[in-house]
């Protein structure tokens, strides 16, 4: 297996949108816990309406996130308006982190 980051994008100007499907983008995350390792909305200041998101995958292939994605109901709403897949190397493999 191999671990990706995954940069998303939101569409400017739909945050009701994202407000509107948040619950069942939490509840399709929690379902994949064992894909997506780490997940979360990415401001610019800590009250300011998401972006965006970052999520660490655990996946066999880059087309293997790529479909994934294109289960979550932030993609399937359209609220995203890009995706990069990063292939990732953690630096430190002994540290253990816990967020």
């Amino acid at each position: 297996m191999t671990l990706f980051a995954v940069l998303f994008t939101d569409r400017p100007g739909h945050s009701e949108l994202r407000a509107t499907h948040l619950q069942a983008h939490i509840d399709w995350v929690d379902a994949h816990k064992d894909q997506v390792l780490v997940a979360g909305s990415l401001r610019h200041e800590p009250g300011d309406v998401p972006k965006g998101g970052l999520w660490i995958v655990e996946s066999e292939s880059k087309d293997a996130v790529f479909a994934l994605i294109q289960s979550d109901p932030f993609t399937t709403c359209g609220l995203r308006q890009g995706v990069e897949v990063f292939h990732w190397n953690k630096a430190l493999q002994h540290h253990k982190a816990l967020v």
